[in-house]
């Protein structure tokens, strides 16, 4: 049998002469100053993630430099490598519609490099999920580090932080409650420290169903930014990695359909980002595994939202970290979750929370006797209206609206929107239901978070602060309301947001999980047979090309489709 090459023997530059490429290798990688017996160690990849237009990766230097630590004092060689930085507000058209090449390119860096193991970077929104799908596609060892929440600000002696308040003051801005030198006030406090958003938005949701599926080391999802435990996590995951190129536990051995279950139970648990389905279909999709949604909406109707955290709740993720972190809710949750899954320690998640620290005395993670909510944080709906299905979170959402029925108010794409919303002439009341199409994963492109759509100012000024929202498109982790989203198929292919007319009705009812448009079979065929072919694509170019003829739909994860396994072998939850 062939003894597996490891460290600078891995993945030779192809030359024809294998010796030959080690040794040029070798005469190119010491002009770094590395010895001949550093290069003799195993070698740990580190995903340099830091952009100076990412300040969510404000802290990445440093944890590089305290995961190289712990990759030393276990005795391996730790080398850096940059990637694609992403940053949600610095992404044109938006982030989602690099993420697929965030994976790309880090699944190719990991394949062309020699690595025994990799210790993935990450943090904001889409560069977690990215880093798991190359993960899951290379299959060799790999580990996650994320660079954790900013802490909260203050503003006027008013506890705050992003963005779950950002789009409150916003609103508050468009509706005339604040002015615009206050709204300019609140920008230098928002946000008071480097870190992820510092609600349960999508990255820490990310965060915390990593830890949960068990690619990240306990107590890793929550610890702030700014914190010296985050660099003293960061060490022992730079040691952890050399014992996983070891062991060769690779992501596929960890990541299995009952560890993705649990990630899709914590995602409820937590009242956690919308988002957080996309982005585990896109990794579960990499595995061959595919989302059975029905069972994922049984399974919400079990699990009660456990954390009074915003955008749900009133507290924040440091509030959470000192409350214990992800512990608390997994020990609460023991009962439902799938206990034999390998974890990235080499132990298994029931072993891991028989370890956790003992509980104490805390407000922020209630018991499944006092949740935040129950029937579900996350729904998913049927009816001739959501098409393949659509998703609601309920638990954001004006409990009054969930069963509504109102006049239809469409706009054609997110400019439509733009233009239109704020427009006094606009007919538009506040038991409608707007509508926004043609945002989806090829429509916008990109499938952008702007399934938030405004209050029209002229009913935010009478007082209105929800309304029945339906569209394609994504939302932000951290913002509220009763919003539809992820209709699928996206009204660019032909998708009954396609249909819908001004003055259509329609009826949204979350307990029966169904959204409804009352129009015949009949005049909706007749509509169909109107519809304006998709975008041609051969007169775009590059990458945006590539994204409209191969991007999935939401319930796939909106990944390549060339990207995602041959076919599906299994369904999780």
């Amino acid at each position: 049998m062939t003894k597996e090459k490891q460290g600078m023997h891995r993945n030779l530059t192809n030359y024809g002469d294998p010796e030959f490429s080690l040794y040029l290798r070798k005469a190119f990688i010491k002009a770094m100053g590395y010895t001949e017996d550093a290069l003799n160690r195993p070698v740990i990849g580190i995903t340099n993630t830091y952009s100076g237009y990412n300040p969510c990766h404000a802290n990445v230097p440093e944890i590089m430099e305290a995961a190289k630590r712990g990759v030393m004092l276990a005795g391996g060689l730790p080398v850096e490598f940059p990637t694609i930085s992403l940053h949600e507000s610095f992404a044109y058209p938006t982030s989602m519609f690099l993420r697929n090449l965030m994976a790309m390119e880090t699944e190719e860096m990991m394949r062309a490099q020699p690595m025994d193991a990799v210790i993935l970077i990450g943090g904001c929104d889409k560069t977690g999920p990215a880093q798991l799908m190359a993960a899951a596609s290379v299959d060799i060892p790999a580990i996650s580090v994320v660079t954790g929440p900013m802490l909260s600000g203050t503003h006027r002696g008013e506890r705050i932080g992003a963005c779950t308040d950002c789009r409150r003051f916003w609103a508050d801005y468009r509706a005339g409650a604040i002015d615009a030198e206050e709204v300019e006030e609140i920008t230098n406090n928002l946000v008071p420290s480097g870190g992820t958003c510092g609600v349960m938005g999508t990255a820490s949701t990310i965060a915390c169903m990593t830890e949960a599926m068990g690619m990240m080391l306990p107590g890793g999802a929550t610890i702030p930014a700014v914190l010296a435990d985050r660099l003293r996590h960061a060490e022992v995951a730079g040691g952890r990695a050399v014992a996983l190129a070891a062991e060769k536990l690779t992501p596929a051995k960890i990541m299995t359909k009952e560890a993705l279950a649990n990630a899709l139970r914590i995602l409820l648990a937590i009242g956690g980002s919308t988002n957080g389905i996309v982005h585990l279909a896109a990794i579960a999709g990499r595995l061959g595994i595919g989302i059975d949604y029905p069972a994922f909406d049984a399974m919400g109707r079990e699990t009660p939202v456990l954390i009074d955290l915003k955008p749900s709740g009133q507290y924040y993720m440091d509030d959470l970290h000192k409350a214990g972190g992800l512990a608390p809710i997994l020990r609460e949750l023991r009962p439902l979750l799938n206990l034999d899954c390998l974890t990235i320690t080499g132990r298994t998640l029931g072993e891991e929370i028989d370890n956790l620290p003992k509980p104490y005395e805390q407000d922020v993670v209630r018991t499944f006797d006092s949740p935040i909510h129950s029937g579900g944080s996350i729904a998913v709906l049927g009816g001739n209206l959501a098409g393949n299905g659509a998703i609601i979170k309920q638990s954001a959402s004006t409990k009054e609206l969930l069963v509504h029925t109102g006049r239809a108010v469409v706009f054609d794409s997110v400019e439509d929107l733009s233009k239109r919303i704020d427009d006094p002439d606009l007919d538009v009341h506040e038991n409608d239901v707007l509508v926004m199409r043609n945002a989806g994963p090829r429509g916008a492109p990109g499938m952008p978070e702007a399934g938030y759509i405004p209050i029209p100012k002229k009913l935010a000024q009478q007082g209105v602060k929800d309304m029945v929202r339906i569209s394609d498109a994504r939302m932000s982790g951290t913002a509220f309301g009763t919003i539809i989203l992820h209709v699928s198929p996206e009204a660019a292919i032909g998708g009954p947001l396609a249909l819908v007319k001004n003055g259509d009705s329609i009826t949204l009812n979350v307990p029966d999980r169904l959204l409804i448009l009352h129009v015949t079979e009949e005049e909706l065929q007749r509509r169909r047979g109107q519809l304006i072919p998709a975008a041609d694509t051969s007169t775009m170019r590059g990458y945006l090309r590539l994204f409209h003829e191969h991007v999935t739909q939401a319930e796939k994860g909106c990944d390549f489709d060339f990207l995602s396994a041959n076919r599906i072998r299994e369904t999780t939850p």
